[in-house]
C-alpha cells in the first residue's frame, strides 16, 4: 500500500466533539498536523459562491473532501515524524454514507490504498461542547449519526477505533500520548 505509514494518526469523531482543539493543542506543541477537509471547503465555498456545500451538493463536496485528504496525505509523506490528521479518507465515505449517497469505487479504491496507522482516535458525541456555527450546521443529532457512521466505516478497512475520553485537552493528549507508546 502506497504511503502507508504508522507514524499517521487520525483523529476523527462527529462535528463538535473536540478534535480540531486537539490537532490545534498538537500543532502548538510542534506535532505535524493535517487540518480538517470539511471546515475549510465550506469556508472556500462559500467566498467564492461555489455548490460544493453539505447542503447543495453533498456528492461534489464529498468529491472535494477527498481531494483535500490525499492531497494531506501526499504532504504527510514528505514529513518525519508522526503526523496528526484531523480526519482521514475514510471520513469521506462514511461521509456518503450518512447521506445515503453511493460510494464511487475510486473512493472505496483511496480508502484501500492511502493508510494511516491501524489505530485510529475516535472522538465520541459530547453534548456539553457541541455547538453550531456558519460552517457547522448539523445539529446534535446529525453529530451523533456521523459517529455512528464513522464507528461503522473505519473497521470496514481495517483500522482500530479507539475512543477518547470526554476530558480536558491535556488528558486527551496524555492518552493519546499513553496509547500511542503502548
Amino acid at each position: 500500500m502506497q504511503n502507508h505509514t504508522d507514524q499517521f494518526f487520525v483523529l476523527t469523531g462527529g462535528p463538535g466533539s473536540g478534535k480540531t482543539t486537539l490537532i490545534e493543542a498538537l500543532a502548538a506543541r510542534g506535532y505535524a498536523t493535517a487540518p480538517e477537509a470539511g471546515r475549510n471547503i465550506i469556508q472556500d465555498q462559500m467566498t467564492v459562491g461555489g455548490s460544493a456545500l453539505p447542503w447543495n451538493d453533498r456528492a461534489l463536496f464529498a468529491e472535494l473532501m477527498l481531494a483535500w485528504e490525499l492531497r494531506s496525505h501526499h504532504t504527510a509523506s514528505r514529513l518525519s515524524g508522526p503526523v496528526f490528521f484531523d480526519r482521514g479518507v475514510p471520513d469521506t465515505l462514511a461521509y456518503l454514507r450518512l447521506s445515503s449517497l453511493p460510494i464511487p469505487a475510486h473512493m472505496e479504491k483511496a480508502a484501500e490504498h492511502f493508510r494511516y496507522n491501524r489505530r485510529v482516535f475516535i472522538a465520541p458525541p459530547w453534548p456539553d461542547i457541541f455547538t453550531q456555527d456558519t460552517e457547522r450546521r448539523q445539529d446534535l443529532d446529525e453529530a451523533e449519526r456521523t459517529f455512528e457512521a464513522l464507528a461503522e466505516t473505519y473497521p470496514r478497512y481495517g483500522y482500530e477505533l479507539i475512543t477518547l475520553p470526554r476530558a480536558s485537552v491535556e488528558e486527551r493528549l496524555a492518552f493519546i500520548f499513553e496509547e500511542i507508546d503502548s
